[in-house]
């Protein structure tokens, strides 16, 4: 999605501006093969440019005195071919502080992204409910629930609450229903789906322009939904292939949509409906999730993606190797 000229220039302008000057200053790219490799105008080429000198982004060399490892997240946006990519420079052996530099990374990108003319979609996770803490400003838009709750603890904020406290920073509508993300059976599933609150908010899926979501791995404590599942279907699933589990969808290795009994009693979003929405931002952190970040990209789940330097590392090494 195009960030219009006076946007707030947050992480994702920031990537750009360095992407840019990079082309230009390091390896002597002409402002018109910018243009075209970027599908930017020649005048904005110039702009950003001229941003990134007036800001002091480019001295000697390409660099940013904040948490955001720009070099790193513009060769993983390419490697990947992500829309946007914000790359944190966080220590991954604290999981909780690491959560949080993402969640902050999140909500500055979700603040540059979303005008009042999107859709916000909201999957639970522990990353995004800690990414709903530190957002302090976004445009009026409405915000969908895509997920029913799946709150382990009392520490954890459940979809309804994650979809309001959203909604009241942004002052706009919050749609959202009363059920959990898993239900004992197919039929309670059907019969909640048609439910009004429900078949409401699903309704609104399809007008969902940006969608913040966590990725999961299908490993113990690397996925809420993995913790949350029977030992029976958690054994089952890893023999069909599970790699990856994004808002309750789950994948292969190869990005295929894996479905099972589990996934017939979900309440919430689905694969074709998640890769009908223009732009999936994952947040994802730890090493262990490297495949099912994969996994995601490659299913068309996620289009762009908020981590930290060691996971990125291994992204770019990893997606280098499968060239």
């Amino acid at each position: 999605m195009a960030v219009p000229d006076d946007a707030v220039q947050g992480p994702a302008h920031l990537v750009l501006s360095a992407s840019v000057a990079r082309r230009y200053y390091l390896d002597g790219r002409t402002k018109i093969e910018i243009a075209e490799e970027f599908r930017l105008s020649r005048f904005k080429v110039a702009r950003l440019l001229d941003d990134a000198r007036a800001s002091g982004l480019v001295r000697i060399e390409i660099g940013h005195p904040g948490v955001v490892d720009v070099e790193l997240s513009g060769r993983l946006m390419e490697a990947l071919g992500l829309k946007h990519c914000i790359v944190t420079d966080t220590p991954d052996d604290d999981p909780t502080a690491l959560r949080e530099h993402l969640a902050a990374a999140s909500a500055d990108l979700l603040s540059e992204l979303v005008t009042a003319d999107d859709v916000l979609g909201l999957s639970w996770s522990r990353a995004v409910s800690a990414m709903a803490t530190k957002l302090r400003r976004l445009a009026p838009a409405p915000v969908v629930q895509l997920t029913g709750a799946l709150a382990r603890s009392v520490l954890d904020n459940s979809s309804i609450e994650l979809v309001r406290e959203v909604a009241r920073i942004s002052g706009g509508p919050a749609y959202f229903y009363y059920a959990p993300m898993a239900v004992p059976d197919a039929t309670t599933a059907r019969a909640l789906r048609s439910q009004p609150e429900v078949a409401r908010t699903f309704s609104l899926i399809g007008s969902v322009t940006i969608a913040v979501a966590g990725v999961g791995a299908w490993a113990p404590e690397l996925s809420t939904l993995y913790d949350a599942a029977t030992e029976a279907e958690r054994v089952d699933l890893t023999r069909r292939g599970v790699a990856a589990e994004v808002s309750g969808v789950l994948l292969d290795a190869a990005g295929e949509t894996v479905t099972a009994p589990l996934t017939e009693r979900m309440i919430g979003i689905n694969a074709a409906q998640m890769r009908a929405v223009p732009e999936v931002i994952g947040i994802a952190y730890g090493l262990g999730k490297a495949d099912a970040v994969l996994a995601a990209v490659r299913g068309g789940l996620v289009d762009s993606l908020v981590t930290h330097s060691t996971l990125a590392t291994r992204l770019i090494g990893a997606a280098s190797g499968a060239a």
